[in-house]
């Protein structure tokens, strides 16, 4: 068990670093960890000691799949039903912009530009389509934005992206089967009989020391995800769907969301995000970087392309707009699923999944970067939020513990 707890504490003081460095110069957490996990991996790989942290552990993978898992969950569980009723031409409108021109666009420049093979081009343009709900969701709590019209509008468009992204890789990769209609059957079910069923049993049962809720969550959200596996989809997928299905119940119970957030983000995203930094090789990168620059610049470009314009479409000022086009061009979570189930069935190799990988990355940190830095709409934010992430949360748990003491 020596190196296991040796790789644990590795990772959470690399999360504690990314944490001071975040408040430091005011970042998004969820970005600062990628970056401090490519950093560390770079640094240990000079010194010959990068196999330290097994990337590809069974139980690092665990962890940090139940971490993507819940997060995407509680991204979901933010989409106000009411929000959605009213904003989904929009949504869907600048979901569907967001995945069918880049994935084209990606696909045209891996095949002519680069020189890949039809298959692994297909699927670089599908992966770098995929706009991650795990990334842009940790930057709208963080400032207050997932409890907007604004913010649950962008995850809702997420969704939507997303959507694009695990049908089309379904369709032209994963085989079609029963599983697949098994799967399908049993989370429609699931999607329409949870909201009924849920509030009966957190009545029933919740509200004592065994933490009922989180459990029947959880149980919830991983057996969906093994049948999803099954059936050659993907975990995250149903956890979106169910959290959606359950924001009118669990989304508007402050104390269980406060919970799970704390578990997920202080326990599970570490191991995702500092995980998906440490995947990239900068040596591999640096003795190749022409891929990954033409990805970086394909992907934001075309995003540009199409989103801006269906934003400012549905009355958007120009700052918002670029906010919104460049939230929607952060990818990393479906986009690296895409890429390993790529190289897991042989349709892209370990140095195409490299350059793949690098340029998702990418996509995660700059695009969010200078989102963050030049275009947010401070103007849309709750008029008590303060001017810094950090002090919104120092509010929020302050009330949060005011609330605690009332109850």
């Amino acid at each position: 068990m020596t190196p296991i707890w040796a790789q644990a504490a590795l990772v959470f003081g690399l999360a504690l670093i990314a944490s001071f460095l975040a408040n430091r110069y005011r970042l998004s957490t969820a970005l600062v960890e990628i970056l401090v996990g490519l950093s560390a991996q770079a640094a240990l790989g000079l010194v010959g000691y990068a196999w330290i942290f097994d990337v590809q552990a069974p139980w690092v993978k665990t962890l940090a799949g139940i971490g993507a898992i819940l997060l995407t969950f509680l991204a979901g569980a933010e989409l106000d039903p009411d929000v959605f009723k009213r904003q989904w031409k929009e949504a869907a409108a600048i979901g569907g912009a967001s995945f069918l021109i880049p994935a084209i666009a990606c696909w045209a420049a891996a095949h002519y530009l680069l020189g890949w093979e039809s298959s692994p081009a297909l699927l670089a343009g599908i992966a770098l389509a995929a706009t991650s709900v795990a990334v842009v969701y940790t930057v709208m709590m963080e400032y207050g934005f997932n409890r907007t019209e604004y913010g649950k509008t962008i995850l809702a468009a997420c969704f939507i992206t997303d959507l694009g992204t695990v049908v089309t890789l379904g369709l032209v990769f994963a085989p079609f089967t029963w599983k697949t209609l098994l799967f399908a059957a049993a989370l429609g079910a699931a999607f329409f009989h949870l909201p009924k069923i849920t509030p009966l049993a957190f009545a029933r049962f919740g509200g004592r020391p065994s933490e009922f809720e989180a459990k029947f969550l959880l149980f919830t959200l991983t057996g969906l995800g093994a049948l999803a596996t099954w059936a050659g989809s993907e975990a995250v997928l149903p956890a979106y769907l169910i959290g959606m299905a359950l924001a009118g119940s669990v989304g508007r119970d402050a104390a269980l969301i406060r919970r799970l957030r704390t578990i997920t983000i202080g326990l599970l995203t570490p191991f995702y995000f500092i995980r998906a930094g440490y995947f990239v090789s900068l040596p591999a990168v640096l003795a190749a970087p022409l891929g990954v620059v033409v990805f970086l610049t394909v992907e934001i470009a075309s995003k540009v392309a199409s989103v801006y314009p269906v934003a400012r479409g549905f009355n958007a000022p120009h700052k918002d707009a670029m906010y919104t086009t460049l939230l929607m061009a952060s990818g990393l979570t479906f986009g690296t699923i895409s890429a390993l189930f790529g190289l897991s069935n042989g349709v892209i190799d370990q140095s195409q999944y490299s350059t793949l990988v690098a340029a998702i990355i990418g996509t995660a940190v700059i695009p969010t970067l200078i989102a963050n830095t030049y275009y947010l709409p401070r103007h849309l934010l709750p008029k008590d939020e303060a001017e810094t992430p950090q002090a919104h949360a120092a509010q929020v748990e302050k009330a949060l513990e005011t609330s605690d003491v009332r109850s």
